[in-house]
C-alpha cells in the first residue's frame, strides 16, 4: 500500500525516533507503510510518523516531543473509524494503543479493568468465563476504548443502556503530558467527557466499567430471501415498536460475499435478515419472537447459548476490509419509511451495498442514564446503517448509493447523528445534545487548548 512521497519526513519528525522502545516509525522506514494502515483499508493514511507506546509513560513522552515540534497527536485502536481522518494526518502522529493489552475481570465486582488495546472479543470471551457479559458490539474486532467513547451500542442496549454510561474509571495522558485517573469523585469532568463524548480530551490508556451477571441468552438469527424484504420488514418495524427492553433486535437487508467465513446458507446470498438477543428463558424469549417466527423464515439459528456466542451473531467480517459506512436516525419507521427504505437498498434497487441494516433503539436507550455523561441517551426509535465495499464502479458510486439511503429516509430523521457509525466528517455539534455539546466543547478548550488531538470529527 505504499504511495510516493515528495518528503520523506514532516518537519521535526525526527525527535521522536527512540521513543516507544524504539517502536516509533517514520516516512520512508521499512515498516512505516505496514503500520500506518487502519482497519478500515478504504484509508490510505499519512500521518508524519507512527507510535505504539505500551505504557502511560511512553504516551506522555510522544505528546511532549510531538508538541515541541508543533505536531498533533491522533489516538488510534484498530482503526475502524478511520475514514473522518483521511487527510488529516500529515502533521499529526499516529499513536496506536494496540500495545496497551491490559485486562482484568473481577467477577465478585462484576467489573472490567481494559487497556487501550482490547478488542471487544478478548473481554467478551474472559468475561463469558467468570458467567458475566459485556456491553460489547456486534463486532468482536472493534476496539472497546474507541466504541466506548463514542457511546457503545450492544446487544444489551435496550435493557441496559449505552455502554459509556457503564464507565466506573478512565486513565488518559492530557496534552501537557500529564496522567490522570478520572472517576466520579476525581476530576469527574474528564470521566463526565469519556462516557460518549467522542474523546479529544486526551489520549485514553485503560477504562474500568461494569459487567452485567448474564450468562446465557437466546439468541440468533431469523432470514429470508430478500424478495420478502417489504413484508418482514413491515412486520419488524411494528414488531420493534411494541416489543418489551428484555429483547435487542437489528433488521437488515444483506448482499452477503461468497467468502468461507460466513456460514454456507448464507454465503453469497441476497437476504432479508433479523438478527436478536433476548434476555430470559427459552419459553419467554420463544413467546416475545412468535410474531416474526409466523413468517416462516427459511434460516432459523435462535436457541439458548452462552452470552459470549453473541459476540458473533451479526457475521461482521473482522479482518481488515475497506469499507464505508454512513447512518440516519429515525424517529420512527411507518409504512411509507419502509417502502423508502427497500426502494433505495432492496430488490429492483440496483443497489450491491454490502447491507442496510436497522438497529432497533428505545427502552433503556430512551431515558437519561443513572450515570451523567456527554451521550446518556439515543435520539430516535431506530437507527439506520448503510454499509458497501468497493465494486467496479468505485468509491464516489458507494458514497452515492449510501446517500441514496439516507436522503431518501430523511423525512423521518431526528436530526441527531450517532458519529460512530458516520464515515463523512459530520457536523458534531449534531451528535450531542447542545448543553453537553457545549460542555465539552468547553472541557477541550480547557484541558488541550492548543488543539493537541485531531478527532474523527472536528
Amino acid at each position: 500500500m505504499a504511495v510516493e512521497r515528495t518528503s520523506l519526513t514532516a518537519p521535526g519528525a525526527e525527535v521522536l525516533r527512540g521513543l516507544c522502545g524504539g517502536a516509533v516509525h517514520l516516512p520512508g522506514d521499512a515498516a512505516f507503510d505496514e503500520v500506518r494502515v487502519p482497519w478500515n483499508l478504504q484509508v490510505d493514511a499519512s500521518p508524519a510518523a507512527v507510535a505504539y507506546p505500551a505504557f502511560p509513560s511512553e504516551v506522555a513522552e510522544v505528546i511532549r516531543a510531538a508538541a515541541s515540534v508543533g505536531l498533533k497527536v491522533a489516538p488510534q485502536g484498530t482503526g475502524h473509524g478511520a475514514p473522518p481522518l483521511a487527510g488529516r494526518l500529515d502533521d499529526a502522529v499516529l499513536l496506536r494503543t494496540s500495545a496497551m493489552t491490559e485486562l482484568q475481570i473481577d467477577a465478585e465486582r462484576r467489573t472490567a479493568r481494559v487497556g487501550a488495546g482490547l478488542r471487544w472479543g478478548d473481554v467478551v470471551e474472559r468475561a463469558g468465563r467468570s458467567r458475566l457479559a459485556a456491553r460489547h458490539t456486534t463486532s468482536p474486532g472493534v476496539g472497546v476504548v474507541g466504541s466506548s467513547l463514542g457511546g457503545g451500542l450492544s446487544w444489551y442496549a435496550r435493557s441496559s443502556g449505552l455502554q459509556c454510561s457503564a464507565l466506573t474509571a478512565v486513565e488518559v495522558v492530557l496534552a501537557d503530558g500529564t496522567f490522570v485517573r478520572a472517576t466520579d469523585t476525581h476530576d469527574s469532568d474528564v470521566l463526565w467527557a469519556a462516557r460518549g463524548g467522542g474523546g479529544g480530551f486526551g489520549v485514553v490508556t485503560a477504562l474500568e466499567f461494569d459487567l452485567l451477571p448474564v450468562r446465557r441468552v437466546y439468541a440468533g438469527m431469523l432470514a429470508w430471501d430478500w424478495k420478502h424484504a417489504d413484508r418482514v420488514l413491515r412486520t419488524w418495524a411494528e414488531f420493534a415498536g411494541d416489543a418489551p427492553e428484555a429483547v435487542t433486535s437489528i433488521a437488515r437487508l444483506l448482499q452477503a460475499p461468497d467468502e468461507p467465513w460466513l456460514p454456507a446458507d448464507v454465503r453469497g446470498r441476497r437476504l432479508v435478515v433479523i438478527d436478536s438477543v433476548v434476555l430470559g428463558d427459552s419459553a419467554e424469549a420463544e413467546r416475545i419472537l412468535a410474531p416474526l417466527r409466523a413468517l416462516r423464515p427459511e434460516i432459523d439459528t435462535c436457541a439458548d447459548v452462552a452470552a459470549a456466542a453473541a459476540a458473533r451473531l451479526h457475521l461482521d467480517p473482522e479482518a481488515p476490509t475497506a469499507v464505508y459506512a454512513n447512518s440516519i436516525m429515525l424517529a420512527d419507521l411507518p409504512d411509507r419509511a419502509v417502502e423508502a427504505l427497500v426502494a433505495s437498498a432492496g430488490p429492483g434497487s440496483q443497489s450491491d451495498l454490502l447491507f442496510v441494516e436497522l438497529r432497533q433503539l428505545g427502552g433503556a436507550l430512551s431515558r437519561p442514564s443513572a450515570r451523567a455523561g456527554a451521550l446518556d441517551r439515543m435520539d430516535g426509535s431506530v437507527l439506520v446503517l448503510a454499509v458497501g465495499t468497493e465494486t467496479g464502479s468505485g468509491w464516489e458510486a458507494v458514497r452515492a448509493q449510501v446517500g441514496r439511503v439516507t436522503s431518501m429516509l430523511e423525512p423521518w430523521s431526528t436530526g441527531s447523528v450517532y458519529l460512530l457509525m458516520a464515515d463523512d466528517e459530520a457536523e458534531a455539534r449534531r451528535g450531542w445534545p447542545a448543553a453537553s455539546w457545549q460542555r465539552l466543547a468547553a472541557l477541550r478548550a480547557q484541558v488541550d487548548p492548543r488543539g493537541m488531538f485531531v478527532t474523527p470529527h472536528a
